[in-house]
């Protein structure tokens, strides 16, 4: 596809500013943010800036053009994907309809491997493999894993439990095709952030629960994971630092039909009833982000369930920042530690013990 001259215009101006000394960078972005005892990094504000003066907003207005303005921005911040890996396109059945997924490969890498599948982000409305193509081939590469980034339906056109469905069934058909994917049956994780969190979540969750194969690690970033509770973090970060207060509720609005329970384990996976038995977890939240304090309360749940969990707080970092690798340098260091944890959540005991 070809880019818009406008956009790689804006693309280039972004490059331009992130490239600046930090003392201009700083003039850009305005005296240091400081909330709830955390300092927002600097890379962050000045991303909000731009931000701010582009008009770009998440999750409002109507929602083919939140879908537009979501791709056309990733192609700024986050355009290009990372060298030496290549891709294939897979079919995944899903009840009546079919998924289409992208099969992410670092170059060399030898079958089987681990396989992560994916779920983007995107508050179950906007979002696609497109704008989180750049986040799945930068895992795939630093982590040496295959990924599987699927294109579960989006709501309002299917709304809930339509996405956990599909997320679902990829991950059966990742287990089912494993030697076709070039995976090994036994190293497959699931993982996606925010919205794709929840997903996460939810098929750890109910593959466990069904007693049929379950993924061996669940990698949750920034996790949606309870509809019931405002927490105090959507308080204090819910206005101007990229995921906001209206932009939730206007997810929510699309996302959940009207009189569904939101107690519900596959809305809202923090309420199960039992956390038992779930795969190992990396959790990670983000500082000045509204999800953060139920994302930690979900790995405390699990802690406390006997679920061997890891979380990490990037305590000065904002909603989102996995697609945000292509600008700066503060999220590639958080996001290569995911990638790290993905790693290690997914290590060939067999040849490393």
């Amino acid at each position: 596809m070809a880019i818009p001259l406008q956009i790689r215009v804006q693309a280039a101006a972004a490059q331009l500013v992130f490239a600046l000394p930090r003392p201009l960078r700083r003039l850009i972005a305005g005296r240091p943010v400081r909330i709830d005892g955390q300092e927002l990094a600097l890379d962050a504000q000045v991303l909000l800036r731009l931000q701010k003066v582009s008009g770009a907003g998440l999750g409002t207005g109507e929602v083919p053009n939140a879908r537009t303005m979501l791709e056309a921005g990733q192609l700024v911040i986050n355009g290009r994907r990372t060298e030496g890996v290549t891709t294939r396109e897979v079919t995944i059945p899903s009840g009546d309809t079919s998924l289409e997924a992208t099969l992410y490969t670092p170059d060399g890498l030898p079958e089987p491997s681990g396989l992560l599948v994916f779920y983007h982000g995107g508050g179950w409305v906007v979002g696609s493999r497109t704008t989180h193509d750049g986040a799945a081939s930068y895992l795939a590469k630093h982590a040496g894993v295959r990924v599987l980034s699927v294109e579960y339906r989006l709501a309002p056109e299917a709304p809930f439990p339509a996405a956990a469905d599909d997320a679902l069934a990829a991950f059966d058909f990742a287990h089912a095709k494993a030697a076709n994917l070039g995976a090994d049956p036994d190293r497959i994780a699931v993982g996606g952030d925010s919205a794709g969190g929840n997903l996460t979540a939810v098929v750890a969750l109910e593959t466990t629960r069904r007693g049929g194969p379950a993924p061996a690690f669940q990698l949750l970033l920034y996790p949606a994971v309870d509809f019931t509770t405002r927490r105090r973090s959507r308080a204090l970060f819910g206005e101007n630092l990229f995921l906001t207060d209206e932009s939730m509720t206007w997810f929510e609005g699309h996302y959940v039909p009207e009189g569904t329970d939101k107690a519900d384990p596959r809305l809202s996976p923090l309420l199960a009833s039992d956390h038992s038995g779930l795969p190992p977890a990396y959790v990670v939240t983000a500082g000045f982000d509204p999800l953060r304090d139920e994302g930690e309360a979900y790995a405390e749940k699990l802690r406390a369930a006997g679920v061997s969990v890891a979380l990490s707080r990037q305590e000065d970092l904002i909603h989102g920042f996995l697609s945000f690798t292509g600008i700066g340098t503060r999220f590639r260091e958080a996001v290569s530690e995911v990638a790290g944890a993905l790693r290690l959540g997914l290590a060939d005991t067999k040849t490393t013990s």
